[in-house]
């Protein structure tokens, strides 16, 4: 048996607290066909962020540089800072056959996901709004001011749902990432994706 394979864009997105961070990291330490895409941000480091790892921190004038360059897949403004995924790299990825996977705001999903018909949307769900407001403030990333506001912007972010192709509820985190795992494990046997060759006797 030959087989070739497609790199695929996997778009994982939600309301901030929901644990999608949590999920990739684990799916990018156990599946070795996962590549991350690093997203450039203004927003300053939080403890323990590494500059190029979490993210490309990166100043206004540099963002708008790029802005104008045309260089990004998708760019958003979130919570008052400014986010976006670089087209370039993403493509490089897919083109060498592995999956690129991207941990983005719904905002930005919703822009790569009208770009690339072909990506895998996954929405990752809070069992509840209480618990989402638990998670915010259990994890002392962000003061009181910007956690009333991402409970605010996630209630329209649960809204636009149904624009995803799959939902996974992040109520119990191992259950959630078998979850996300049988997705990935089904979406790389797409007949788009995967090319076997039946060889002749």
């Amino acid at each position: 048996m030959k087989e070739t394979r497609k790199g695929m864009l996997i778009v994982i997105s939600g309301p901030s607290g929901t644990g999608k961070g949590t999920l990739c990291k684990r799916l990018l330490h156990e599946d070795t066909s996962l590549c991350f895409s690093v997203s450039c941000t203004t927003r300053a480091k939080r403890d323990g962020e590494i500059d190029g790892v979490h993210y490309h921190f990166i100043s206004e004038n540099q963002y708008d540089a790029l802005l104008q360059q045309n260089k990004f897949l998708e760019n958003a403004t979130v919570h008052g800072h400014r986010y976006g995924t670089l087209e370039t790299p993403v493509d490089e990825i897919i083109e060498r056959g592995q999956n690129v996977l991207l941990d983005i705001d719904p905002q930005g999903a919703l822009k790569v996901m009208e770009k690339r018909k072909d990506c895998v949307s996954i929405f990752i769900l809070p069992p509840s709004y209480d618990a989402l407001r638990v998670r915010l403030h259990t994890r002392n990333t962000d003061d009181p001011k910007e956690i009333k506001r991402r409970l605010n912007n996630a209630r329209g972010e649960v809204d636009k749902l149904n624009k995803y192709q799959y939902a996974v509820v992040n109520d119990d985190l191992q259950m959630a990432y078998e979850k996300l795992s049988h997705i990935i494990s089904a979406e790389k046997q797409r007949t788009t994706r995967y090319f076997p060759v039946v060889e002749d006797f």
